[in-house]
């Protein structure tokens, strides 16, 4: 697969849902996902690469937000990115209990942030898979339930959602997930 290619894109009530196997820094889009911590530090990972690329004033901002809880999503300039806003969503370390709800919780509120933003494309990781161990089979059926759930529940903005991952095994759990949800062969 080469990098930001679409692997599958289904249409469903006017909203374009699109697996990407890519780099989120990027992407072409309203808004992007980052999967970050309580104290929206961007060190290594996806948050790390969203500053190397975007530049100072999204880590200048996010320190001066300073702390957000679990399950809980913040949005701040995206500096140099393509895009227009970062969303920093902070998912749940596995292990910590609850993780569940508190990764339904940081998807959810996400959503709503794009939706108060009146973005129209987001681009979305597979949080808390990476480096706080969310099982990724489970932590990626959350995310693509989650989604779904908000975008049908409130009218809003929202006109493609592209859940994205830069490895072979998160692609082919979003696609498979994403196929069985708009029953796709």
């Amino acid at each position: 697969m080469g990098f930001n290619k679409d692997v599958i894109t289904v249409e469903k009530s006017g909203i374009i849902f699109q697996v990407v196997y890519g780099d989120i820094t990027d992407e072409q889009v309203d808004g992007v996902v980052n999967p970050a911590n309580s104290s929206l530090k961007h060190g290594g990972g996806i948050a790390g690469a969203i500053v190397r690329k975007g530049g100072e004033a999204i880590r200048s901002e996010s320190d001066s937000i300073g702390y957000v809880p679990v399950g809980k999503a913040i949005y701040t300039v995206a500096g140099e990115l393509p895009a227009k806003y970062v969303i920093h969503a902070v998912g749940p370390v596995w292990g910590e209990d609850d993780e569940e709800r508190k990764l339904r919780s940081a998807v959810s509120s996400a959503i709503d942030l794009a939706v108060e933003l009146g973005l129209e494309a987001v681009s979305i990781p597979a949080i808390s898979t990476g480096v706080f161990c969310y099982p990724k089979k489970e932590g990626v059926k959350v995310i693509v339930d989650e989604v779904l759930k908000k975008v049908r529940e409130r009218e809003s903005s929202i006109k493609k959602i592209r859940f994205i991952a830069c490895d072979d095994e998160t692609v082919s759990l979003f696609k498979d997930i994403v196929s069985k949800k708009f029953s796709l062969k």
